[in-house]
């Protein structure tokens, strides 16, 4: 298998999370801080997320096992995070035979959506993935995040915010100028030594 890595607006997505244990509680926060709206099916609530289900509009909770096919509706995708292999393996089947991503928990590879170890420095984010060994993609995750800081933030919040002006006020041939000036080889090395700044106040 083969992964294609893709990034998803999260509020564009609707998740189900069945199992609120260590996995299944982190993948619905981290979908709930990424604008998704989630249900979580699992007898068994953490109290953090059991609190935050009183204030976010978009955390549902259903206190109950996994009861098939139906508890899927209207999910475009699915988290198999129980702590039984037999569950899992039942909702990855049905998940799939719905058409619908499912990242399965406790074997990663068994299913169609792989979470990526992720660093995020404002907005960039980076995803990294090690065939099937998350302890090894976390830790390249995290030496990639001892340089890539908030000063590349810094650096692309800038460029898009002289994207959209360029943009909006003299067109795409002006921006493409500008990028050339400001993203070419010399970005990482501008952004390291502090020189981003001066080039980048050109085009403002």
């Amino acid at each position: 298998m083969s992964l294609i890595p893709l990034g998803f607006e999260g509020e564009y997505l609707t998740a189900v999370v069945i199992g609120a244990g260590g996995v299944g509680g982190r993948r619905a926060v981290s979908l709930l801080d990424a604008g998704a709206r989630v249900k979580i099916i699992a007898p068994n609530i953490r109290a953090d997320i059991d609190v935050r289900s009183k204030n976010d509009k978009k955390l549902s909770i259903e206190r109950r096992e996994y009861a098939g096919a139906t508890d899927l509706a209207g999910a475009n995708l699915v988290i198999a995070a129980t702590n039984s292999r037999s569950v899992n393996d039942s909702i990855k089947c049905d998940a799939m035979s719905k058409g619908i991503g499912v990242n399965v928990a406790d074997a990663g590879d068994e299913g169609s959506i792989v979470f990526l170890a992720t660093h995020r420095a404002g907005p960039v984010t980076i995803g990294v993935s090690a065939g099937g060994v998350p302890k090894a993609a976390a830790r390249i995750r995290d030496l990639i995040a001892t340089r890539i800081d908030m000063r590349y933030a810094m650096a692309v919040a800038k460029c898009g915010e002289i994207r959209e002006r360029l943009i909006g006020t003299s067109g795409t041939d002006e921006w493409h100028t500008a990028a050339s000036d400001l993203i070419g080889e010399e970005f990482c090395a501008s952004v390291e030594d502090g020189t981003f700044d001066e080039r980048a106040a050109r085009w403002r």
